[in-house]
């Protein structure tokens, strides 16, 4: 071959240009865990969720290497990379061979090509043009992305091709993990501005044959966190559990998980419930909350969903059960509700107005109730300490239809202050005070409500093992001093899912919930 020069190591410092494979930024709010509760324990939910986060931002040994392999080459190069500069490409193989003139390359064994930009390609074998920008790896193929301001990406492939110019390339039969989702597919197509993968599967199960994933004959994945998937099937075990033609969800939205909840409780029996959403206009959605238990059958419920902006307008049809077991019927209810942040302040504020016929048991009434609220972001101190603050005013009015029972109106402040210690990665614990004007015994539904209103509320979180991990929380009549609840969790890991046992003391009352976790 003429004009080729034979090397064990080269270095190419201005030959390919920036791109960007722009997968979506994969974040821990897709889909959090939440506990059932009466005494507050969501805070630990909140701790563990940041823990979590913390552990899914640590670099793994490969990305650490990745990273360390830069700066080294970064100090080869003869001068610092001036902004709008072709990003330095670093070329490794135990033998290499490159025409100067034609720009064509062939390395073969231990072939590591990085891209001091955040990239990295490594096989037994690879060839190319350095003046085209193509890179093609015939056999099996290594890739690793960690660029600033993207999602953390590992595949292994085969029959990679990519362009460093055009950011567009292509690799087949690969599986691996972007952001948090494991990933496979027979094909994976990469643009500039989205990701198309064919024959494609997600799933945040990292287990080889995962709990539960979502399959498509086609993907599209673009950076502003919509996923678009066509012709889904929905696998539990490897079992088609749905089926959907055609489905548009957003990555950081809790609903993007199609799987149900099964548990048992003392008052209700064994139980499935489920979630079913789906586009009916633009910006419009129904949305189906099925639920069935052994003791009283059938009792689900009906949504349609407005949502623009800040702005959500919902109506709301059927059967509404809230953590005690209260059941209330809303025949139907219009919900309407707008929030946002104050501009320039860690500040959070929301209107929520709903109105309409709510019935329990014999009793029904035309409920109106509308709800200010202010809350501020979660204050984190050093040593991990958190604090959380909350205040509303909130007017419920009843229309009451049934004979005999007079109309009410409860107007008045409603507040909470909350503070947190993560105390190591395995205890944290908490205090809180809450005031509350609605209760049991100046409403007409006893729904969602306590029998008094001043609150004092702790817990304690512990977990024994990797896979165990303990949670005591106790609410008390802050006027009395009585213990009023006691609640006693037992999460077991289960891999992809998780076991809650819960003891409620007070009320000599057990569950048992069993739902997919998303990490």
């Amino acid at each position: 071959m003429k004009n080729f020069n034979r090397t064990k190591k080269i270095l190419l410092a201005t030959l390919c240009t920036v791109s960007t494979l722009n997968f979506p930024s994969l974040t821990a709010d897709a889909k959090e865990y939440r506990s059932h509760t009466d005494t507050n324990t969501t805070i630990f939910d909140y701790i563990e969720n940041r823990r979590r986060q913390r552990r899914q931002n640590a670099l793994t040994e490969d990305q650490q290497k990745l990273l360390a392999d830069i700066e080294e080459a970064k100090e080869r190069l003869p001068g610092a990379i001036q902004e709008g500069e072709r990003v330095p490409v670093a070329f490794e193989g135990d033998d290499m061979v490159y025409n100067a003139v034609t720009g064509e390359f062939v390395a073969t064994g231990s072939v590591d090509i990085i891209q001091l930009d955040g990239r990295r390609f490594q096989s037994n074998e690879a060839h190319g043009n350095l003046k085209t920008q193509d890179v093609v790896v015939d056999g099996k193929a290594h890739m690793l992305q960690i660029t600033q301001d993207a999602p953390r990406i590992t595949l292994d492939g085969y029959n990679a091709v990519y362009n460093y110019g055009s950011g567009i390339g292509t690799m087949d039969s690969a599986k691996g993990k972007a952001g948090e989702y494991y990933v496979s597919g027979k094909r994976f197509e990469f643009y500039p501005d989205h990701v198309v993968i064919h024959d494609g599967s997600q799933t945040r199960c990292s287990a080889k044959n995962p709990d539960y994933s979502l399959t498509a004959e086609r993907i599209e994945i673009f950076p502003n966190q919509i996923m678009r998937m066509y012709n889904v099937k929905f696998l539990i075990r490897g079992t088609v559990v749905g089926k959907k033609s055609y489905t548009e969800r957003r990555l950081d939205s809790d609903d993007d998980f199609y799987f149900p909840r099964i548990g048992y409780n003392s008052d209700d029996g064994v139980y499935v419930e489920d979630t079913f959403a789906f586009p009916l206009l633009t910006n419009v959605e129904g949305i189906l909350h099925p639920y069935i238990d052994s003791e009283h059958g059938i009792r689900s419920s009906a949504e349609i969903l407005f949502n623009y902006g800040n702005f959500a307008a919902t109506g709301m049809y059927g059967y509404y059960r809230d953590g005690n077991s209260n059941w209330l019927r809303k025949i139907p209810s219009l919900n309407l509700h707008y929030s946002g942040k104050i501009e320039n302040l860690p500040l959070n504020y929301g209107v929520t107005y709903e109105v309409g016929k709510w019935k329990n048991n014999s009793v029904e009434s035309l409920h109106q109730e509308i709800e200010f609220a202010l809350g501020h972001d979660p204050i984190i101190f050093p040593g991990n300490f958190y604090l959380l603050l909350t205040t509303s005013y909130k007017i419920t009015d009843e229309n009451v239809r049934t004979e005999g029972i007079g109309d009410s109106r409860v107007r008045g402040w409603n507040y909470s202050a909350t503070f947190a210690k993560e105390f190591d990665e395995k205890f944290a614990a908490f205090l809180r005070y809450e005031y509350t004007k609605n209760n049991s015994q100046n409403s007409l539904f006893d729904f969602d409500l306590d029998s008094f209103s001043k609150k004092f509320l702790t817990g304690a979180s512990y977990q024994l093992t990797d896979k165990d991990r303990f949670v005591v929380g106790l609410k008390f009549d802050a006027d009395s001093g009585k213990l009023e609840d006691a609640d006693y969790y037992w999460y077991r890991d289960l891999h992809c899912s998780t076991a809650i046992l819960r003891w409620r003391d007070k009320r000599n009352k057990f569950e048992v919930h069993w739902q997919f976790t998303p990490w």
